[in-house]
């Protein structure tokens, strides 16, 4: 039998909310597609294995070489580029969606994405596959910033946190996606046709967008409440009261009023003339934008973005990427089965798991996900690192397995929740910028240095599997930072009940 909660959410879902929701999350589905795309076919594209397919598409062309020879340290330097383009997409996504618009912003995504990835179907040298890299990123790093938002601003209030976990969801999505293509096409010049993906997928996300409306709550905060109300009672269905819901706006009841008028079956209906309350003045004032260095700047927000930024560092630091980006490599030989193939069980793992747990934070709370995902994969990745140095394949495959699960318990969906809970709508773009932008730092440093680190650890103290010693300590350090500084903001109406503050009066 289905629990009330579910119920209540399919009563909540109309199918122009499916809609919506499919076509934006298109954009994180198209980063986890990227950030993985590479993977499989590493040794394919750096000419460290030659492979003569039959098939005729696989043969080289005269323009197009069948590998681009590289080593191991331009090969990282080319995975670090999209996580470059990311942090530039990242923390400009946030003023430009607040200014302009939540939909404008992700059709831009998606002219990035198209643009990146027909680069890098194309390339022939490295500095050609990078800056495709580079502009894949920059769509990726802002469709993290903005879908998070615009899923937060559609969903029914209810069901926000099962929502909100759809971002991971589709990341998890896209990076199975290129780790089942990249098990069939790592050979000969088949690899392109990965990388090609990803220029469709854009293109349709681009055509999807063109039927997507704007956010009514960032249409009530910067142009017409009349026109936010239309657009929220489309998207939730005729019958359905959305009053609760316009209330939380700014809590000016002229727009409660002004959505009864405009609902009401007598067309003739006119609202008499009101003064303009205090409250009314008060929420336009809390909804003015509040910029990228001025949401750093004000003692109101700052605890909020050191918590986003701990949160997202504590994500890449506890070291799931060393898995989702280099696992092939990583875990060749050391394994008792193909590390292809586990790779493409781990990514099932963690796209069920995701699924499962994405009730999670609305039933026993966001901060204590992420509690769980943290203890989890500190434990597994101690276990990880001993089962490497001892050889014990059994107990490596059962770990990496148990990693990725408990990545998708908490760390994985929560942290894209956290930013639009923490601060009000005045800020949530400025904050969800810094949220992302610590985000790719953090890749960046584990893309970029990670497999570096881990040569020379495993060199200078023979085996393998140091490196996970250090993400075990990571995982500690990342544990302490949450359970002293982050908030709980399950069922919490506003930041100032969140923080345990009096509302601030400008």
């Amino acid at each position: 039998m289905p629990s009330a909660g579910m119920r209540q959410c399919v009563r909540d879902v109309s199918v122009y909310l499916v809609f919506l929701i499919l076509i934006s999350t298109l954009g994180p589905l198209q980063f986890g597609f990227h950030l993985s795309e590479l993977n499989a076919p590493q040794d394919v594209i750096t000419c460290k294995q030659t492979s003569v397919a039959n098939d005729v598409a696989s043969q080289p062309d005269s323009n197009l070489p069948q590998c681009i020879p590289m080593t191991e340290a331009e090969f990282a330097a080319l995975s670090s580029m999209f996580v470059l383009g990311g942090f530039l997409g990242a923390i400009t996504a946030g003023p430009i969606s607040t200014s302009y618009g939540r939909l404008l912003a992700m059709r831009i995504t998606s002219v990035f994405f198209v643009l990146g990835s027909a680069l890098e179907t194309l390339a022939g040298t490295v500095p050609i596959m990078s800056i495709g890299r580079f502009l894949a990123g920059v769509g990726a790093g802002a469709s993290t910033v903005i879908v998070p938002l615009y899923i937060s601003e559609v969903a029914p209030p209810k069901e926000r946190g099962v929502f909100g976990s759809l971002t991971q969801v589709t990341i998890n999505s896209g990076i199975l996606i290129t780790q089942t293509m990249g098990y069939f096409l790592s050979r000969g010049s088949l690899w392109r046709i990965i990388l090609g993906v990803g220029a469709c997928v854009g293109l349709v996300q681009g055509i999807g967008l063109c039927f997507v409306p704007e956010s009514p709550a960032w249409l009530a905060a910067h142009r017409s409440p009349a026109t936010a109300i239309r657009t929220l009672q489309r998207i939730r269905g005729k019958g359905y009261s959305i009053e609760e819901e316009i209330e939380g706006w700014g809590g000016d009841k002229g727009i409660a009023e002004e959505e009864r008028l405009l609902n009401s079956a007598d067309g003739d209906v006119t609202p008499t003339p009101r003064r303009q309350s205090t409250a009314s003045t008060k929420s336009q004032k809390a909804t003015s934008h509040v910029g990228f260095f001025q949401v750093v700047r004000d003692p109101l927000y700052q605890p909020a973005i050191i918590a986003v930024i701990g949160i997202m560092f504590a994500q890449q630091f506890c070291g799931i990427n060393s898995i989702m980006m280099y696992s092939v490599s990583l875990l060749s030989g050391v394994l008792p089965y193909s590390s292809a193939g586990v790779t493409i069980l781990i990514s099932i793992v963690n796209l069920l798991t995701t699924i499962a747990c994405a009730p999670l934070a609305d039933k026993i709370g966001r901060k204590a996900c992420l509690l769980l995902s943290i203890s989890g994969m500190g434990t597994t990745s101690l276990l990880l690192a001993i089962s490497l140095r001892m050889e014990i394949k059994v107990l490596s495959a059962i770990s990496v397995l148990g990693f990725v699960g408990f990545f998708a318990t908490g760390l994985g969906p929560v942290p894209f929740m956290m930013a639009s809970e923490l601060v009000g709508q005045e800020a949530v773009g400025a904050t969800q910028s810094w949220c992302l932008g610590a985000n790719y730092v953090a890749t960046y440093i584990v893309a970029q240095f990670f497999p570096i680190l881990n040569s020379w650890l495993n060199d200078r103290f023979g085996g393998k599997g140091w490196a996970f010693f250090g993400f075990a300590a990571l995982a500690v350090l990342s544990f302490l930072f949450v359970g002293w500084w982050v908030p709980e903001t399950k069922g919490k109406k506003n930041p100032d009940e969140v923080w345990g503050r009096t509302s601030r009066l400008d």
